[in-house]
């Protein structure tokens, strides 16, 4: 027979129990997940079952995580994602989400960008906490990230980004996330990379404000090395306000964009996606 365990095939002999594997393969688990739900008691196991085996406080070993990651992902896409290295201009609504996708999937190293503060009204839509308001946000975002994957590098800027700094900052990353709040911004890190880093792929986004419907937040290919994520329209004002929900939709665009990016992958799928 064979059961996978923490995402593991082995092979075991009919009639053994669930605790008779965990005194097995994990003497110390004291949280047990059969076929997707928690059980306190001993079961006989079958072929197929799917066995989780949990220490509770402990953190996985890298190699551990790893391949959990990589049998979710196939060995293939998780190699090439933890060798990449993803830059994050602006930590806010967009970029702290798209920061969280990333370290969640495991990319190697995150170049994370800004000189904010966590303030009261980020919290509607920012991937940050009540306790941490007045924190910069690089190092607040670095606390969060190292506690769903401790073994993301992550290198911060605390730094205002200008024409003159980003080059520097950035030049060793393979793809570029543009999460600036305002048009200029947007415009000058658009202009940087077509001039200084044009072989840098760069994913923006902009019209993502209010609670318009998700679906008309789309991936558009805009330049040879340049996609935007958004309905490209609606712009925070009076009345359409930026929003958690609307926000997240266009920086998982982002994400993924960046994602496809780094397998090789056209960000669009052929379309608008």
């Amino acid at each position: 027979m064979h059961v996978t365990v923490n995402e593991h095939s082995i092979e075991i002999s009919p009639g053994t129990t669930l605790y008779a594997l965990r005194d097995r393969m994990k003497p110390g688990a004291d949280i047990l997940v059969l076929n997707g739900g928690p059980v306190s008691h001993d079961a006989p196991l079958d072929d197929g079952d799917a066995v989780v085996l949990i220490k509770r406080g402990e953190t996985p070993s890298q190699d551990e995580l790893e391949s959990l990651m990589a049998a979710r992902h196939s060995p293939g896409v998780h190699e090439k994602i933890k060798c990449a290295s993803v830059g994050i201009a602006g930590l806010g609504g967009l970029g702290s989400a798209i920061a969280v996708a990333l370290a969640r999937i495991g990319v190697g190293r995150l170049v994370l960008a800004d000189y904010d503060v966590v303030e009261p009204s980020n919290l509607n839509r920012q991937q940050y906490f009540v306790d941490q308001i007045g924190m910069a946000k690089t190092e607040a975002l670095r606390e969060n990230l190292e506690r769903m994957n401790p073994y993301v590098a992550i290198e911060t800027h605390y730094t205002r980004l200008t024409p003159q700094n980003l080059p520097e900052l950035f030049h060793d990353v393979d793809v570029m996330a543009e999460a600036f709040d305002t048009a200029p911004a947007k415009a000058m890190i658009m202009e940087v990379f077509s001039r200084s880093l044009p072989a840098i792929p760069l994913v923006m986004a902009t019209g993502l404000a209010g609670h318009e419907p998700s679906n008309t937040i789309v991936t558009r290919q805009i330049r040879s090395n340049v996609v935007i994520c958004g309905d490209l329209v609606t712009a925070a004002g009076p009345g359409m306000g930026l929003m958690a929900p609307r926000v997240g939709v266009a920086a998982h665009h982002q994400a993924n964009a960046i994602l496809r990016i780094l397998l090789d992958a056209d960000p669009v799928g052929g379309g608008e996606s």
